[in-house]
């Protein structure tokens, strides 16, 4: 076995620490609390961004989504509604970043992803070992060590809405608890409960992965994350960067590194996943990379986490927040705007219906009205005395010193990151697809180092070498990872080094790089005498 550690991650999508590890009795969540029980449960760990697609780009590549332009969500999409914005497209980063698991895939690392990616643009070939629904660290080579997600989607906000058929309530709504800005009625308490029925599957399907682990003996020598995307699908969280929206359950299960039963106050972001893990499993993070690490030799404290609201399908906005251990800062770009814009998937969440007819008939309490109230430019919260987040203190002059220091820290970030939130949508387009086209990686040249020929002339047919025979595979496109295979095999490599051939061999390969149409295969066949 591997003396390197495997990692384990199993992301659940839309949820806030709704568990009983984190003190809900409404939670059926016996497999999370086992496994916070052995591990260390965290208690201020934050996504950069309310909704999925911006969120996941900000993990996989170790960058803010509002600094390589994927902050708008859903930029693959066209929209029926509104065909004259820019959509379709996808991010184009700088050349320089990638999927950070290409980096552990060339350290030796088995990855794996089942199956869901929504990361603003589609996952690079490079980027996975497996990414399917059959994806596993099963499937890797004997002692290899592996990088593995897991990622139900059964805890989606749209499982919150109501559907034919559906199974019977299995937690009782009177017992749920509804945030004090939304409407306390029949409806909105059964859509809670389907989310507490959808989270105790999620919980099971973990017990599944948690088992599989177990029996192939790999529990001790695998750590284990547990995470979600971002906050609960109600409104004024998700998509919103206050805490109902941002705040997420962590869990990490680190056997030898970590307390059983431990607790840690300390700020997270989930854009520090990566760079955790490149950091756990011996490898050097790119300097790039925005995240930092949260465990390991190269862990570092953060004093703060941001986040970000940009158009949600067919409604512009922009936010950006900033959070301390105890108060957050909200910005508003376009305070003009209400805060409850037309997004046709969000409206047929049965919350939201409810707080536009209660609305209409005027049968709002004072904290329900909250998302029909005028926007303030900014906002300033002490979650402790107001954890969710009610009282608007940035006009308080006993909190001015506190207001212009977050004020500071959320401009030295966006300085800091390039934020691209004031660049319009259409100019970005027009930056990452030339002409509205999106652009194609260039096929991988074969280049033979030999005596006769030291790297002059890329192979155009096939020609007989003696052996061994240094292959050098290169494509002229600009940050283009390349990826090759060996005759008839089905598993694609990393390419980092010349390839040593010492027999006839066909080469197959091909170029990649996020944003960009996969090269075409270059495949030749390579005679050694």
């Amino acid at each position: 076995m591997s003396t390197r550690p495997n990692i384990l991650w199993f992301s659940i999508e839309d949820i806030s620490p709704r568990m009983g590890c984190y003190g809900d009795a409404t939670a059926r969540t016996p497999n999370l609390d086992r496994l916070a029980a052995e591990g260390c449960r965290y208690t201020r760990a934050f996504s950069t961004c309310g909704v999925c697609a911006p969120s996941r780009c900000a993990i996989i590549t170790g960058m803010y989504a509002t600094s390589i332009g994927a902050h708008h969500m859903r930029t693959t999409h066209a929209n029926r509604f509104t065909p004259e914005m820019p959509t379709p497209y996808e991010c184009v980063p700088p050349a320089y970043v990638k999927c950070f698991p290409e980096y552990l895939r060339a350290a030796g690392y088995y990855c794996t992803n089942n199956d869901k990616t929504d990361y603003q643009f589609s996952p690079p070939f490079s980027a996975w070992d497996e990414c399917g629904k059959e994806a596993h660290w099963r499937h890797r080579a004997p002692g290899q060590p592996f990088f593995a997600v897991f990622n139900p989607t059964i805890t989606h906000e749209s499982g919150m809405w109501e559907k034919p058929g559906a199974s019977p309530l299995k937690t009782d709504p009177a017992k749920v608890t509804i945030p004090p800005y939304l409407p306390d009625t029949p409806k909105a308490r059964e859509a809670v409960a389907r989310h507490y029925d959808n989270l105790e599957e999620a919980d099971r399907r973990l017990g599944e992965v948690l088992k599989q682990l177990e029996e192939d003996g790999l529990a001790e020598h695998t750590i284990v994350f547990i995470w979600s995307d971002h906050g609960e699908g109600l409104p004024r969280a998700k998509r919103w960067p206050y805490d109902q929206g941002i705040r997420i359950p962590l869990i990490v299960r680190w056997p030898g590194g970590l307390k059983a039963g431990s607790v840690s106050d300390e700020l997270v972001s989930l854009i520090d996943l990566g760079p955790t893990v490149l950091s756990l499993c011996g490898v050097t993070a790119p300097r790039h990379m925005q995240g930092q690490p949260f465990l390991g030799p190269e862990k570092k404290a953060r004093e703060y986490v941001f986040a970000h609201r940009d158009r949600h399908d067919e409604a512009y906005d922009m936010v950006r927040a900033a959070r301390d251990g105890r108060y957050k800062y909200l910005r508003h770009f376009y305070p003009e705007l209400p805060y409850l814009l037309w997004i046709p998937y969000r409206n047929r969440h049965p919350v939201t219906q409810e707080l536009w007819r209660l609305n209409r008939e005027g049968k709002l309490n004072e904290a329900q009205q909250t998302l029909f109230k005028p926007r303030a430019p900014e906002e300033l919260y002490d979650t402790e005395a107001d954890p969710f987040e009610m009282r608007n203190l940035a006009a308080d002059p006993a909190h001015r010193a506190t207001l212009e220091r977050m004020r500071g820290a959320l401009d030295g970030w966006r300085k800091q990151v390039g934020d691209l939130g004031e660049v319009p949508e259409t100019e970005m387009k027009l930056r990452f697809w030339p002409n509205g086209v999106q652009p194609r990686a260039s096929a991988p040249m074969m280049i033979p180092i030999t005596e006769a020929n030291v790297g002059q002339e890329p192979l155009q047919q096939t020609f007989a070498y003696p052996a061994p025979l240094l292959l050098l595979l290169h494509t002229p496109t600009q940050g283009a990872s390349v990826v090759y295979a060996l005759d008839e095999e089905k598993q694609w490599r990393m390419y980092r080094e010349p390839l040593r051939i010492g027999r006839t061999t066909t080469v197959r390969a091909k170029a990649c790089r996020i944003g960009y149409k996969e090269s075409n295969e270059t495949r030749l066949t390579v005679r050694v005498e």
